[in-house]
């Protein structure tokens, strides 16, 4: 695909406070995804392609959280300092926002529960690249549904960090993303 032929995206995924050292669910390094990211949001910003930032943005009582019979702390609570975007990832107009986890499921995918796929393909998109946090849970789940719904991926590893709540589970989740047809780049 060449730059400017409008048929790539970026896909950052849940690059937030509570991600990120010292957050809620802090993944290890999480805030070194920003500046790789940042990079490339201002690359296919000035090639007018499309830029999407997906964001948990949970309410304050659901079944993903731990006290209410979930997996994880809780974290990311809509309107909360831990919901909102890292502060040194870049702003534009031109972001899309999509929101997921708005309800009782774990929504781990950008796809999930929101209109993600339908903008891609309103806007002729045929090739995502994906980034953000966590590796092994939202970037994956994120990357396994565009490869489902008929993107082009390309999965972007120095642009993603994981939780490794088992050690090597991000070796697991490349390689998974890898034999499912991303291109780990």
């Amino acid at each position: 695909m060449n730059p400017g032929d409008g048929k790539r995206a970026l896909i950052v995924v849940d690059v937030q406070n509570d991600f990120c050292p010292g957050g809620a669910v802090a993944v290890a390094r999480g805030d070194e995804v920003v500046a790789p990211l940042n990079r490339l949001i201002a690359e296919f910003l000035a090639h007018d392609e499309l830029v999407v930032k997906s964001r948990d943005w949970h309410p304050a009582r659901t079944k993903h959280f731990a006290a209410y019979g979930g997996t994880w702390p809780v974290h990311c609570v809509q309107g909360t300092t831990g919901a909102q975007f890292h502060s040194q990832l870049l702003e534009d107009p031109r972001i899309v926002v999509v929101s997921k986890g708005t309800g009782d499921e774990d929504n781990y995918s950008a796809f999930d529960s929101t209109e993600l796929a339908r903008i891609l393909r309103e806007r002729g998109v045929k090739e995502v690249w994906v980034g953000g946090l966590a590796t092994d849970y939202c970037v994956k789940n994120t990357v396994l549904d565009a490869l489902r719904e008929g993107f082009t991926v390309r999965a972007l590893t120095d642009a993603m960090r994981a939780v490794n709540l088992q050690p090597g589970d991000d070796a697991r989740a490349l390689e998974e993303m890898r034999r499912a047809g991303a291109e780990i780049v």
